[in-house]
């Protein structure tokens, strides 16, 4: 006998969003439940970082409805981006100041009582610790991707949203990124990730969603993919 479904994270449905004559989002309609990892593919130009900074609440819809954590961002705004965390292509780290004086920043901006403990903990847990006090900008792409997550999830949000997380990674610092995402999601944390590795996507989440032309075209468990066909089935769902 199955338990209760665990409640939604994510729920979106008819979002649309233009750019002028530019079509983005034509209609999205997508619903994740707390403690997913959903990863996002799709074509370049397929509306993904839209997708994004629209639940990040960093870009309006143009219609349509979202809701996080059941919270409608319109009317919850504040309260429904404390429950947020996002990680975009750029990692909103001061390269003049060190690991440690980043996440103390951060900190501060959130108001954390328990800063110091939570900064300690999340410099062990993305293999930081040791550069704690080196300046940002001696850190390699990996190193300096790892502390954005730790920014991203200084505040203990409840969905972290990826946009193209592994670009520039070499293979050591994307395992350790997994590793520290599957920690998350083992802790009650949904992640809805983008990238446009095939390979990746079906490696790292437990569900795949592929966006084209501004809507979804494929939603399914990692488990009914079969990984030598779903280049072919990509290629066909978006194609149609």
């Amino acid at each position: 006998m199955s338990g209760p479904n665990p409640p939604t994270m994510i729920e979106v449905h008819g979002l649309t969003k233009s750019f002028g004559p530019r079509v983005a989002l034509a209609g999205v309609d997508l619903t994740v439940a707390q403690g997913e990892f959903v990863t996002l593919v799709g074509p370049n130009g397929a509306g993904k970082t839209t997708f994004l900074r629209i639940l990040a609440m960093l870009t309006r819809p143009t219609s349509g409805t979202v809701r996080v954590a059941g919270l409608d961002p319109a009317r919850a705004g504040e309260e429904a981006r404390r429950r947020i965390g996002f990680l975009s292509h750029r990692t909103l780290l001061y390269e003049d100041l060190t690991a440690e004086q980043n996440l103390r920043f951060y900190a501060r901006m959130y108001g954390l009582k328990d800063g110091a403990a939570r900064i300690d903990d999340l410099l062990e847990r993305v293999g930081l610790a040791h550069r704690r006090h080196d300046l940002v900008r001696t850190f390699s792409r990996g190193m300096q991707q790892r502390l954005a997550v730790a920014r991203a999830v200084l505040h203990q949000p409840q969905l972290l949203l990826l946009d193209e997380p592994y670009t520039g990674l070499d293979p050591e610092a994307a395992q350790a990124l997994t590793d520290l995402l599957v920690g998350l999601v083992g802790e009650g944390c949904t992640i809805l990730l983008t990238t446009h590795n095939l390979e990746r996507g079906l490696s790292v989440g437990r569900r795949v969603v592929v966006l084209a032309h501004g809507r979804v075209v494929y939603d399914e468990p990692r488990e009914a993919i079969d990984p030598l066909s779903f280049p072919e089935t990509y290629r066909r769902v978006v194609a149609s």
